[in-house]
């Protein structure tokens, strides 16, 4: 049997194949997770019974989209580059890596996923990094792994080309994590707690864009995928 790996939905409102607003998760996430021999399910936000709906599961992916309210890490202004901000979709997904966290389920999160975590250990965003010319958008760039953390024991490599899509990043880090890699402009894109119950890392990039061809990617969701058979 497969391990069973959770990856909560994305609301869209621009889904025309099928008529209608959606819930959706990229086609590339859930191949990623078949090929690392995971059974991908996309698991409906919803503001109740965390904790039970999780239980069926052997893995959690919490996965990339638009960003989180700024309140829900205390600041009281919104910048006007705060897009597609959902109260239930943020409800659940810091819902989501507070329980996995503490369950010891294991847990890789992506991109929005890692600022859910670090929001969720009580950490804060920079609500954006500077504009087009300094933002993350559409960038492949080299990202430099701390030696025998998760991340890299994970991909298999201590420097690896990054696809990112992001115009936040995380300002001050949640309780207990730690920063195990970074770009050279020193943006934070990797994050994993020492002393976790269970398997887990996040990184500020989207692996499953190059997945396919790019084992150091891959790797992150066979890691995975591993510990959940475990």
């Amino acid at each position: 049997m497969r391990p069973l790996i959770a990856i909560p939905a994305r609301f869209s409102a621009r889904t025309s194949a099928l008529r209608h607003a959606a819930e959706v998760n990229a086609r590339a996430l859930i191949e990623a997770v078949w090929r690392a021999g995971g059974e991908p399910a996309s698991i409906h936000p919803a503001d109740t019974g965390t904790a039970a709906r999780l239980a069926r599961f052997d893995g959690v992916l919490l996965p990339g989209g638009g960003d989180l309210a700024p309140s829900r890490y205390g600041a009281t202004e919104t910048h006007d580059t705060v897009y597609d901000v959902d109260p239930l979709q943020d409800a659940f997904d810091l819902d989501v890596a507070r329980h996995a966290l503490e369950s010891g389920l294991p847990l890789l999160a992506v991109c929005r996923g890692l600022q859910a975590v670090n929001v969720a250990l009580g950490g804060t965003l920079e609500q954006d990094m500077g504009g087009p010319e300094r933002d993350h958008r559409h960038l492949v760039h080299p990202v430099t792994l701390e030696p025998g953390s998760v991340v890299a024991r994970a991909a298999g490599v201590e420097k690896t080309d990054a696809s990112c899509y992001h115009h936040q990043r995380v300002d001050h880090l949640g309780a207990g994590l730690r920063v195990t890699a970074r770009a050279a402009g020193g943006t934070v894109e990797a994050l994993e707690l020492p002393g976790a119950r269970g398997w887990f890392t996040a990184v500020q990039w989207h692996p499953e864009d190059t997945a396919h061809e790019d084992p150091a990617q891959q790797g992150l969701f066979d890691a995975l995928v591993r510990a959940a058979a475990r």
